[in-house]
């Protein structure tokens, strides 16, 4: 991907296997498939992973959080995937046991809100605009809302909660800061922000790297918290901005995780064993690569991998197992799984030409989205126990949606310790572009049905398809889709290497 700016956050998920297209001699439906609908509006959408760091969209218990909109105009854009005109005002929802239930706003039915994560206990974690038009860290509990306040400015972010209730963000001080990190698109903060941890009614200052500016946006089960701080106040001449370095804080101390010889640098996300796995420009500042940081020690997943490349990665589980994309012989991108140092290319549905992880979790499943050749939307994909799916051959036949992987400017695909699956939907017979301008939120709950199949797989290496689409184009996407909700100053692009054939 060539831009002078690499915009970053976070992404997908797991294992080991090959491209094993599968042929289905019977179908039984593995998953009820719940459409989750809309308050009135055009759309609703589950925050992934990937675009908040938080792998807590959807708890053990199957409540689902996230925004929908309404039949109501709104002056601007809000802080939802749809950036197209006309603007409509987006609300916090939650979808427990059938009933979505509008979680509403600090500043009333005509202002945004929107839920980015929830706990096992229920606490919901978000953001909502007050009644003066300022964006305001939320929680809901018990179906009340409460504004976490700032550290002094007008703004905070919350974006991560974890089992403990404790929530992560950013919130401003009055000091003027032309560097503040920035948090939503469209959003201009203008002072200093921080990094914050919110417990028990009290917002606490992570601190600084020992420049003006941090911002947190992971927090695990352990109470460990990612993020980004600046490590001086002089702006580098290769990205316009001070160096920026990923941090891991615990037990009060944030451990400057450094990059890899570039000024520039962020966590995409943590796991409950401390591991951080996220992206770094390299010496130079004119490309990035993925990087683990482990126990003090940060390896360049790109440069180190086996088998194959790996650019672009999204998640990481408890076993260390890394999701993304990479090159492989022969292919261009491909979804692709990290572990103990060999890349495996988990393939593409049939007929398609390049793919990408987006989601992992504990069981080892991962899900995904397989992109036509044709440049038609891309579909959402399941892969397990050696196999790639098509997410929509297991849910019932008569389902209302078609399942989607990752569109421009949409939401991506992931899934849960429990099994359920988030992701977004199209309505069969719409004339959404891509998926923009229309769709649900669903969640699927795994039946308890084990497929009735007959598997064959295939022999041989799997040849590359002639594309209809460029790869570039393809490329472009899913950085998009990577990093939209998180604009981080001066990470350059990925190696130039990345090409089309």
């Amino acid at each position: 991907m060539q831009a002078k700016t690499f915009m970053f956050a976070v992404t997908t998920a797991f294992v080991v296997a090959l491209a094993l297209p599968n042929q289905l001699a019977a179908q039984q439906s593995q998953y009820k498939l719940i459409n989750i609908g809309t308050l009135g509006g055009l759309r609703s959408y589950i925050n992934p992973p990937s675009d908040l760091g938080s792998p807590n969209q959807v708890n053990a218990s199957s409540v689902a959080v996230g925004g929908a909109y309404l039949p109501i105009p709104h002056s601007g854009v809000c802080f939802g995937p749809d950036t197209s005109e006309p603007f409509e005002v987006i609300h916090a929802f939650q979808w427990k046991n059938g009933v979505l239930t509008d979680l509403g706003s600090l500043g009333g039915l005509d202002h945004c809100s929107a839920a980015t994560a929830i706990n096992n206990r229920g606490l919901i974690a978000g953001n909502s605009e007050n009644d003066v038009n300022e964006l305001r860290a939320v929680v809901w509990e018990n179906g009340e809302i409460h504004d976490l306040g700032t550290l002094g400015g007008s703004v905070s972010l919350a974006i991560g909660v974890n089992n403990r209730g404790q929530v992560v963000g950013l919130a401003s001080t009055s000091t003027p800061d032309p560097f503040s990190v920035p948090g939503l698109p469209g959003i201009s903060i203008g002072t200093q922000t921080q990094a914050f941890l919110w417990q028990n009614g009290q917002m606490r200052n992570l601190g600084t790297l020992g420049g003006p500016d941090a911002a947190a946006w992971i927090v695990n089960n352990r109470g460990q918290v990612a993020g980004v701080s600046y490590t001086n106040d002089m702006p580098n001449a290769s990205t316009g901005v001070p160096t920026l370095d990923p941090f891991l804080w615990e037990s009060g101390r944030m451990i400057d995780l450094g990059t890899l010889g570039g000024t520039s640098g962020g966590p995409i996300a943590l796991n409950n064993r401390g591991q951080v796995l996220g992206m770094s420009n390299l010496a130079g500042d004119q490309s990035a690569d993925t990087f683990l940081w482990d126990n003090g020690t940060l390896t360049d997943l790109t440069a180190q991998s086996s088998g194959g490349t790996l650019w672009l990665a999204t998640a990481i589980n408890d076993a260390g197992q890394i999701v993304g994309g990479a090159s492989f012989p022969g292919r261009d991108f491909d979804a692709a799984v990290w572990q103990n140092g060999v890349l495996t290319d988990l393939g593409t549905l049939d007929g398609d030409c390049y793919s990408f992880a987006d989601a992992i979790n504990s069981r080892g499943q991962i899900v995904g989205s397989s992109y036509p050749c044709d440049g038609s939307v891309a579909r959402a994909f399941l892969w397990q126990n050696g196999f790639i799916h098509d997410l929509n051959e297991l849910i019932p036949a008569d389902s209302s949606l078609q399942l989607a992987g990752c569109p421009s400017d949409a939401t991506c695909p992931s899934i849960f310790d429990n099994g359920d699956i988030a992701g977004f939907g199209i309505e069969p017979g719409s004339d959404c572009d891509n998926a923009v301008a229309c769709g649900t939120a669903f969640l699927l709950e795994p039946t308890g049905i084990t497929q009735a199949t007959t598997i064959t797989k295939s022999s041989g290496k799997r040849t590359p398809q002639s594309a209809g689409r460029n790869f570039q184009e393809i490329m472009t996407q899913i950085g998009a889709n990577i990093g939209r909700k998180h604009r981080l100053p001066g990470l350059a692009p990925l190696r130039s290497a990345i090409h089309a054939n």
